[in-house]
């Protein structure tokens, strides 16, 4: 049976934290979320670098995913991190982000079959584990298309891919940032390898969930060489089935996976923990088997990640859309204070509207916050757990 934890204010959420070789202000992290306002050539500009200032009072921030090279573009006004341009440009982040006083890690990414060759150089097949489409439709300059069969990446072919993350890896530490994060979810390169529904090679990256896990952990190995394990993150999403992803055994694959991570002792693991029905997930037995710092993620509160710390759950808590109209969520989190809802229409491109225009917290909002009854949000959540 669940049991009340003491009632407490959330202190634990902003207390400090190691993490590798910093010290974070609070143990709050901004999630990844791809927000696509960079230009036709993926560079970055003084618009992101607002807009992740904004955000600084969070412990760790982390990028949106930045493709690894030309081939790992999935969206138009994706930004990238494999050319000059692209370093200078994430570089505005990067500075105005430290004169914050905060730690910031840049998210690398390959889409794999998730592009289209309109997204493509010279018109090209995207590439995959296997030649297994994606389903639904592809987000292109020329509207909605299918996902075509994407070309099945040789051995060959995938010490390349390894070799543009490893690039993509030197080009962020050039351009200033404190780590990155292999974006090992939401259905793209790293999860299609991983995962039954789209891997179905029967060489040394198929079949067994240990033959699976490899493509991950040679990239982990091979951009741990550019940065030092104690500066590279992996993110994983185990049940989100976004782009056709399942597994008949999601448990153990990923406890193989987590288990695997850990003996690399990397900066931490980040795990989107989708919350469904069916099927089921232990996200507590997950977190066991990582004994390195453990970033929870998938819609918490105040509250749940305040008993998630508690319950040693989690060493960091991750939020993602609540950053996006409250660039003073630490503050609003701190003081109970409501937060404000983003407008979906304008998550994707554009300006700075929906983008960088959202406010911090009005003496208005300020006045009258009501006190936090801790007892009945405790009692109205205990269902959650």
């Amino acid at each position: 049976m669940n049991q009340l934890l003491p009632l407490a204010p959330a202190s634990g959420l902003f207390s400090p934290v190691r993490l590798g070789p910093y010290l974070l202000t609070n143990r709050v992290v901004m999630g990844p979320m791809t927000r696509r306002r960079a230009g036709p050539d993926g560079v970055p500009h003084a618009l992101h670098a607002e807009y992740y200032s904004q955000r600084a009072a969070a412990g760790l921030l982390v990028t949106e995913g930045a493709q690894v090279s030309p081939q790992g573009k999935g969206y138009p006004g994706t930004p990238g991190i494999h050319t000059a341009a692209q370093v200078e440009g994430w570089r505005l982040t990067t500075e105005a982000v430290h004169l914050r006083g905060a730690r910031i890690f840049l998210q690398l990414w390959h889409v794999g079959r998730g592009s289209h060759p309109l997204l493509q150089p010279d018109g090209a097949l995207p590439v995959a584990p296997s030649p297994l489409a994606a389903p639904g439709l592809a987000e292109t300059p020329q509207g909605e298309r299918p996902f075509p069969v994407p070309r099945e990446l040789g051995i060959a072919d995938i010490r390349e891919v390894i070799g543009q993350f490893v690039h993509a890896a030197e080009c962020a530490k050039a351009a200033g940032f404190d780590g990155v994060e292999l974006h090992g979810g939401n259905g793209f390169l790293i999860d299609q390898f991983l995962r039954e529904s789209s891997n179905r090679r029967n060489d040394r990256y198929g079949g067994t969930p240990a033959n699976r896990i490899r493509f991950l952990l040679e990239l982990t190995d091979a951009v741990a060489a550019v940065w030092g394990p104690e500066r590279v993150g992996v993110r994983i999403s185990p049940i989100n089935p976004w782009g056709g992803m399942h597994d008949s055994d999601p448990a153990g694959l990923f406890g193989q996976v987590a288990e695997a991570l850990s003996a690399r002792d990397i900066a931490y693991l980040h795990v989107a923990e989708t919350r469904t029905r069916r099927p089921m997930f232990n996200w507590a037995r997950l977190r066991r088997r990582f004994r390195g710092t453990y970033i929870a993620n998938g819609g918490f509160d105040r509250y749940r990640a305040q008993v998630a710390l508690s319950r040693g759950r989690a060493d960091l808590i991750s939020f993602g859309r609540a950053f996006i109209a409250n660039p003073d969520l630490v503050q609003r989190l701190r003081l109970g204070a409501p937060l404000r809802s983003a407008d979906p229409a304008i998550y994707y491109g554009g300006d700075a509207g929906g983008y960088t225009d959202y406010g911090p917290l009005s003496a208005t909002e300020r006045t009258g916050l009501p006190h936090f009854d801790w007892r009945s949000a405790a009692m109205a959540r205990l269902r959650w757990w």
